[in-house]
């Protein structure tokens, strides 16, 4: 953050030829001017930051790639929950203990038999004592050779096991999806067939990846889909909803019966009153007709 003597600059967002000179994302830069004051500058990121980046980068991502890292960080943390050993990193640059490899900044990248749980900027596996198990990059279309080309040799020179690109492109105005996926051979780093699905088997994390409908989708070993949390808040807030309308109907059907049963008790209350007032207007014709009788001289004789 500048300092209060400071100043921050910010360069013009179009280069000469009007094209957007921030379109990979940008870092912060402070530099000290020959007058001695600080200031901090927005500097834009080149195709080769994007490749090796710093900490603090800010690297510009489509709204499809978000999604697709965002559902596959929730699927891995969601499987890995119960290994306090593992962990599931996002954009976080991991430093290998590998001479001539420079740190990367992976979309996705599964560790596991860490020691202890950490806020890290980079994980530099010397000094963890471990490195990535398995590796997901998701393109985007202004950098799609970085994943599919230069980054294959990178994580073949860092020794990555299980290398996954969920390559999405564009194709008559429509985003497309597939997937290539490498594993560790005597030879390096090689290119895996899928099944007759098309989807490959996660070893480290115990499950399929696939597509459906141009998106990424994994799978247990079953062959079942694993939702997203969205999915998963979806569906609970749809059975809640169903749970809730069940009981307002129930409630509704009892407070009928309750109704009802109000209803005959007083029907039944009128129906006591009104034979009671039966009974009472006979007996008082009773009396009256022997009263009539007697002023008659009607009574019968002792």
């Amino acid at each position: 953050m500048p300092v209060s003597s400071s100043a921050t600059r910010t360069t013009s967002t179009a280069g000469a030829a009007g094209a957007d000179r921030f379109a990979y994302g940008w870092r912060y830069v402070r530099r000290t001017l020959e007058n001695g004051a600080e200031v901090v500058e927005q500097v834009p990121l080149t195709r080769a930051d994007l490749l090796h980046p710093q900490e603090e980068d800010v690297i510009l991502h489509s709204s499809e790639h978000e999604r697709t890292c965002t559902y596959l960080q929730n699927v891995l943390e969601a499987r890995l929950a119960t290994d306090p050993t593992a962990v599931v990193l996002r954009d976080v640059r991991v430093a290998w203990d590998v001479p001539d490899v420079q740190p990367l900044g992976p979309d996705i990248a599964v560790i596991l038999g860490v020691q202890a749980q950490k806020n890290w900027s980079t994980f530099d596996a010397a000094v963890e004592g471990v490195s990535p198990a398995l590796i997901i990059e998701v393109t985007s279309p202004e950098t799609r050779s970085l994943d599919l080309i230069d980054k294959v040799d990178e994580y073949d020179m860092a020794g990555v096991p299980l290398y996954v690109i969920v390559d999405l492109y564009r194709r008559r105005g429509h985003t497309r999806i597939r997937l290539l996926a490498y594993h560790q051979s005597s030879d390096g780093l090689t290119p895996l067939t899928p099944d007759e699905r098309g989807w490959f088997w996660l070893e480290p994390v115990g499950i399929w990846i696939g597509t459906q409908a141009d998106r990424a989708v994994c799978y247990d070993a079953a062959g079942n889909p694993l939702d997203d949390y969205v999915s998963v808040s979806a569906a609970r807030i749809a059975a809640e909803n169903r749970a809730m309308a069940a009981e307002a109907r129930a409630v509704a059907a009892e407070n009928r019966a309750m109704a009802a049963e109000a209803r005959a008790v007083a029907a039944e209350a009128r129906a006591d009153r009104a034979e009671a007032q039966m009974a009472a207007f006979e007996t008082r014709l009773q009396a009256l007709e022997a009263e009539l009788r007697r002023l008659r001289g009607e009574e019968n004789p002792a």
